[in-house]
């Protein structure tokens, strides 16, 4: 499972790191905490917080094959990190977490997530009272690329200029595994407001949030034209926010 594709993928991760807590206003001080990461991946994120001074950090992931390399790195490359470090397929919303946590992290992992209201609410249950969720994620499914390049549409925006049916039909065609929705490829389809609904109607205290932070050269120009209402949900490609748990 140590092929050099997972290992460039995991050192990929570990740069953007400093991006990601850069566009969330900061890195937390993880000394002392514990810390779940929802949708883990290769573990780069993981492995980072718990080489931070975190007690005890859980990664979890739906994909096998991901927590399969995550293992396997994390024994042979950052053996120092096993007695705090632990990586595990699970559903969180099918499986019982038993320990609570002062943080959850998900970094590139809500654009996948359906029932993102039940995640959310378990979320909640499995943190500690004036904990916080770290959340980053993008591109959204109404973007340009926001299929991922997984409907194997061609061009900007074409995911959402054919029919549902129709996407599912050609991808069929060449599938072992048929599908019968979007939502089967690992995408949520959920929309900008969607999701600041899912955010508003939760549990949680809205500490933080933004939206369009990138350095690319026509982020400007995206920005500007999301300004425009009826253009919105097509111009939001990440979305960046931190929640937090309060109770009374």
């Amino acid at each position: 499972m140590l092929t050099k594709h997972n290992i460039d993928y995991f050192n990929l991760g570990k740069s953007e790191n400093k991006k990601f807590w850069k566009r969330l206003g900061g890195k937390p001080n993880f000394e002392n905490k514990t810390v779940l990461d929802f949708g883990c991946g290769h573990g780069a994120l993981s492995v980072e917080i718990a080489e931070s001074g975190a007690k005890k950090v859980l990664g979890i992931d739906l994909e096998e094959e991901n927590i399969e390399f995550a293992k396997e790195n994390l024994e042979k490359n950052f053996s120092s990190l096993l007695k705090k470090l632990e990586f595990k397929k699970l559903d969180i919303l099918n499986q019982e977490i038993l320990s609570k946590f002062d943080y959850i992290v998900s970094k590139d992992t809500l654009e996948h997530t359906v029932k993102l209201d039940k995640v959310l609410f378990k979320m909640h249950q499995i943190l500690n009272t004036n904990g916080r969720v770290f959340i980053g994620f993008g591109p959204l499914y109404n973007f340009y690329n926001g299929d991922h390049g997984r409907t194997g549409a061609m061009l900007p925006w074409f995911h959402l200029i054919i029919p549902e049916k129709t996407l599912i039909k050609r991808l069929n065609k060449k599938r072992e595994k048929k599908i019968n929705s979007i939502e089967e490829l690992g995408l949520s389809k959920y929309s900008y407001k969607q999701y600041l609904k899912f955010f508003h109607s939760s549990q949680f205290n809205i500490d933080y949030i933004k939206v369009n932070l990138s350095n690319h050269p026509v982020a400007p120009i995206f920005n500007l034209l999301r300004r425009i209402k009826f253009l919105e949900e097509y111009f939001i490609y990440n979305i960046y926010c931190i929640l937090k748990k309060v109770i009374g």
